[in-house]
């Protein structure tokens, strides 16, 4: 007798694709439910600049991982695959298939394939290494992981102050090179996992950025952040959109300014995206108006 896997079915790729509405179709049409795998979603205070779905959306189809958290609260990668993980385990019992959907790479590979186990970060340490960020600028925490872990620092997001303080996290505490502790032996998972992704020609992708840009501002994405302005010294508003508006109100720049800062760095964020999924075989590529052909495929 052959036992058949539940499937756990990705839908990814790059911001302002259309990912929400598919899922949500798919979804409806297996009747089944939504996991988010998109760590800005998780908290409730970010709303608008975050693209979360609308109330309608979320009546529309049951979704776990949307506002769930406050920015106060301490969450990281290894917290979201124990979570999620425990998620699926009460969503298989009732469901044959189950949908994830963002676009952070790395909470996806944590549930589809496990993180490796790294040590836990040392407040002390961190909070030196933001100093120096914060003293020093970027630069030299670039410089310090370049010496210490120059394998890492090549292949990593140079530009992310998060990813290099904690590649310096680990490195200081173990002595050892991060990227020697990174083994990405993945875990088994008792599910079956299909990887879809959605991708559209760059013209197209980046007016449609450009267009929900304006769309979040006309929500009231400026009072939005006006009223996380004090909160911005927390990691979870280290985020494209919030951070251009908050060096606006510090008057850095101009809000014309600053909105079209919001529209480039999400359209280089975007092409990272893209970057890092197009490095995953297993992801099918489909257009997002090709929903008959995923649903077929998924049958």
């Amino acid at each position: 007798m052959i036992i058949k896997m539940p499937r756990l079915v990705v839908i990814t790729g790059p911001t302002a694709v259309g990912k929400t509405g598919i899922a949500i179709h798919l979804a409806r049409h297996f009747q089944t439910e939504i996991l988010s795998a998109d760590s800005r979603q998780f908290f409730r205070e970010l709303k608008i600049g975050t693209a979360a779905p609308s109330p309608e959306e979320l009546k529309a189809v049951p979704h776990h991982f949307i506002g769930h958290l406050s920015i106060h609260e301490p969450y990281n990668v290894s917290r979201f695959e124990t979570d999620a993980l425990t998620k699926l385990t009460t969503l298989f019992a009732l469901h044959d298939l189950v949908l994830l959907t963002g676009g952070s790479g790395l909470y996806i590979n944590a549930l589809c394939h496990g993180i490796d186990l790294l040590p836990d970060p040392d407040p002390e340490l961190r909070q030196k290494l933001k100093n120096i960020l914060l003293h020093s600028g970027i630069g030299a925490l670039q410089q310090q992981l370049h010496d210490l872990d120059p394998d890492y620092f090549q292949q990593m997001d140079q530009s992310n102050p998060t990813r290099l303080i904690r590649a310096l996290e680990v490195t200081l505490t173990t002595g050892i090179p991060y990227s020697s502790l990174r083994t990405h032996t993945p875990k088994p998972r008792p599910f079956t996992i299909v990887k879809i992704g959605l991708e559209l020609p760059r013209p197209v992708l980046n007016e449609r950025i450009n267009h929900r840009v304006d769309q979040m501002l006309e929500a009231g994405l400026l009072r939005e952040a006006e009223s996380l302005y004090p909160y911005r010294h927390l990691n979870a508003l280290n985020s494209v959109g919030y951070k251009e508006l908050f060096d606006y109100f510090e008057g850095k720049y101009s809000f014309e300014t600053a909105v079209e800062k919001i529209k480039t760095h999400t359209r280089r964020y975007a092409k990272r995206q893209m970057t890092w999924f197009r490095n995953d075989p297993s992801i099918a590529w489909y257009h997002p108006e090709q929903l008959p052909e995923i649903i077929s495929n998924l049958q």
